[in-house]
């Protein structure tokens, strides 16, 4: 009973109980804007269709009607990959920082997504471009590796190693998977369909990566919102977190299937789509603050946001031609990871 006394006290303080109140209005403020990025998502592109079109295909389809037809087939299922795709990596990316306490983490930074990179490579080398179910096995083998070598660095001494130490390991491990599948790619002869994993992108998404996507999403997030209270009380310390009775491997093994799960099915559907799990904790934590209940749902909802609004910004950057979406993420993400480096601050 003390124990829980103390966890509930270390959760739920007076200062957080503000910010908790308009974390509501926060999410419904927040999937209507989702909502609203989903029709202009759905309408743009080669051809323009008008919301109301869009409208009129949900309501009334007629399967003669062209527009409907592209409006099914094509730009729903692309945008609502979007918003999967962009919750899954921002839920990573918040699990990382957590389990890390390393305001850097995020799935791309880190070593996970060029982790998956090499296993597309080695599976498109080896194997082919077969089934998909089998790339994404892969892609989740390739997460995998990845996400043990973070932690591997995170636990390489008895001290916690310094945020800017941790990035740096996951830079080189990045750049170690990167320069093994590009040599791999040219080995084999499969640059050009490597390539598309390297830009990240949303085009050719079809309603089977949606279902692939909402099974790992919520599987994800479930066993994410399963930890957050123990994430919240870990950011104060391992030492405070195991006097609370939070038994900090628990944590770290359902932490690292959630991500293997969330960045293995992102990264094998769209790329390697980057700075979306670095910036949007830091967002929202400003907005809610340190508690992983409110986090993790809030960050998703965001990340689904600011995916839809970079594959947006991407197709119209230079129509009719499309620009990597990992461009736009790039554009947003690499100055507030600088911001980051340069702070002196502890991480909360």
């Amino acid at each position: 009973m003390k124990n829980h006394s103390m966890t509930e006290l270390a959760c739920d303080t007076p200062s957080q109980s503000v910010k908790h109140n308009n974390a509501t209005v926060l999410s419904l403020v927040g999937l209507l804007f989702i909502f609203i990025s989903l029709i202009v998502s759905i309408g743009l592109g080669a051809v323009w269709i008008s919301p109301a079109v869009i409208i009129d295909s949900f309501f009334s389809f007629q399967n003669g009607n062209i527009e409907h037809q592209l409006i099914r087939e094509i730009r729903i299922p692309r945008a609502l990959t979007a918003a999967l795709v962009g919750a899954t990596l921002a839920v990573a990316g918040t699990i990382m920082q957590g389990l890390t306490r390393n305001p850097l983490a995020d799935p791309s930074i880190i070593g996970i997504t060029h982790g998956s990179g090499l296993a597309i490579a080695i599976s498109l080398a080896f194997v082919g471009s077969g089934s998909y179910w089998v790339l994404l096995l892969w892609s989740f083998a390739g997460s995998a590796i990845g996400a043990f070598c973070v932690l591997a660095f995170s636990m390489i001494s008895r001290d916690r190693i310094s945020p800017v130490t941790l990035t740096l390991a996951g830079a080189a491990l990045s750049t170690l998977f990167s320069a093994l599948s590009t040599g791999i790619a040219l080995y084999f002869q499969v640059s050009q369909d490597l390539s598309f994993w390297f830009a990240g992108g949303l085009s050719g998404t079809k309603w089977l990566h949606v279902f692939i996507l909402l099974p790992t999403v919520i599987i994800g997030l479930t066993l994410a919102l399963w930890i957050s209270r123990s994430l919240t009380i870990l950011a104060m310390g391992e030492e405070v977190a195991t006097g609370l009775g939070q038994s900090y491997q628990k944590i770290r093994w359902i932490g690292l299937i959630s991500v293997i799960l969330l960045s293995g099915a992102a990264v094998s559907i769209a790329g390697a789509i980057g700075f979306i799990g670095l910036v949007i904790p830091h967002v929202i934590r400003l907005l809610v603050g340190p508690d992983y209940r409110i986090l993790l749902p809030l960050s998703a909802i965001a990340g689904a946001f600011l995916l839809i609004v970079a594959d947006i910004g991407a197709r119209m950057i230079n129509p009719p031609f499309e620009t990597p979406v990992s461009a736009v993420t790039a554009l947003v993400g690499v100055p507030f990871f600088l911001y980051l480096s340069r702070q002196k601050r502890g991480y909360m």
